[in-house]
């Protein structure tokens, strides 16, 4: 039986350097060039009739479209709708890359940390530049709210900063931890399931129970590649919120 994180390798499909720089082209680069084209073809096809009366595919096209600008409304709050297409974008791409991952042989780009580190970093790069740009120095004053006494400071904001800049850690770390966790489980037991039904006697009968167990966490890890895009996003927001009214 193969390692359960070797369905994790980055393969060079294609072998590109550019002045000594490795470029190449990978799996996980298909994989992500593949959620780019799904995600804009969902879109494009879902929404070219626009018809009055919206058939299955022309509602998931708008409901996807409503629920991520519900959640910037709500949750980055008065000035974020500028911001809408990159989030729906954000969402969108983790969202397909995360069902594109559940194909049996495929690649789940989002279980790579370089890629989730990177998007994070993106972000917070993105939230931090904004707040400087709308509100100067005073943004410094995050990290020290008005009304909290002076000799808390020396304790607070160091916790402020600190909390800060973890961001893209966390928001990164969780993105890929859950997907590299789930897939390595159903590979575990789906290991399980040739070894025990290539088994004799009553070990191939108890091959069932790891069959039902991946055919649980196949339907748990679809609602897990739903849900990690909508954290990820929601989180997006949040900190777009804090960007644009600081506390």
């Amino acid at each position: 039986m193969n390692s359960p994180v070797e369905q994790f390798t980055i393969k060079t499909l294609f072998e590109l350097n550019l002045m000594g720089v490795d470029i190449s082209f990978t799996n996980a680069s298909l994989f992500m060039m593949l959620s780019i084209i799904g995600s804009a073809g969902f879109l494009y096809f879902g929404a070219r009739k626009q018809s009055l009366v919206p058939n299955r595919f022309q509602a998931l096209v708008e409901m996807s479209y409503e629920f991520v600008a519900n959640m910037v409304k709500e949750n980055a709050g008065k000035g974020s709708q500028v911001y809408f297409p990159f989030i729906f974008t954000l969402f969108m791409f983790i969202l397909f890359g995360n069902l594109l991952g559940m194909i049996p042989y495929s690649y789940t780009f989002t279980s790579q940390i370089a890629v989730t580190f990177t998007l994070a970093a993106i972000i917070f790069l993105g939230v931090t530049i904004i707040a400087l740009f709308k509100h100067g120095f005073k943004f410094f004053t995050y990290f020290f709210p008005s009304g909290v006494p002076i000799g808390l400071a020396p304790l607070l904001i160091p916790i402020e900063i600190i909390s800060y800049f973890i961001r893209p850690i966390s928001l990164s770390v969780r993105l890929f931890a859950n997907m590299l966790a789930g897939h390595t489980m159903m590979k575990v037991f789906a290991g399980l399931i040739i070894m025990m039904g290539s088994a004799s006697g009553i070990l191939k009968v108890g091959a069932i129970l790891p069959l039902m167990a991946v055919i649980g966490l196949t339907g748990l890890e679809f609602l897990v590649a739903a849900l990690q895009a909508y954290v990820f996003s929601i989180l997006t927001c949040m900190y777009l919120h804090d960007a644009l009214h600081l506390h």
